[in-house]
């Protein structure tokens, strides 16, 4: 992904700034997520095809996730090292999936396009926080 292609999306050309808006990107989107999962784990299960307990504990993930995220994207100058930890979680997330809809999971025809729909964002996001850490250095 090229300097300007980042710059338009994150309507900048400061790299600090950019980093900050892809982090603070991601833990918006995830939180939102986490919070659907602990919040409607019960109807979101029966409508993805998926277990509730086990929507309730992602959901309980992602929003400690998000939680840490989004404490990175308010430092100042966040730490490369956490940054990269996050990408390295999120691309995780995305073998992760990717994984249980192949191998394990039965979701309904909505809970897998859910399922390599939330990978390709995620995995998005560990794109551009990658882009943005790269132009940092």
């Amino acid at each position: 992904m090229s300097a300007t292609t980042l710059s338009g999306l994150a309507r900048t050309a400061e790299p600090l700034t950019m980093l900050r808006r892809f982090l603070v990107l991601d833990a918006v989107v995830t939180g939102v997520n986490g919070l659907a999962y602990v919040a409607a784990s019960g109807p979101l299960g029966r409508l993805l095809g998926v277990d509730p307990t086990l929507l309730l504990w992602l959901g309980v993930f992602l929003l400690a996730f998000a939680a840490d995220v989004g404490w990175l994207a308010s430092r100042r100058e966040p730490s490369a090292f956490l940054t990269r930890l996050v990408i390295d979680v999120n691309a995780v997330w995305v073998v992760a999936s990717i994984a249980a809809l192949a191998l394990w999971l039965t979701p309904t025809t909505v809970g897998a396009v859910w399922g390599l729909m939330q990978a390709a964002t995620v995995g998005g996001f560990a794109a551009l926080q990658f882009g943005a850490l790269r132009l940092r250095r």
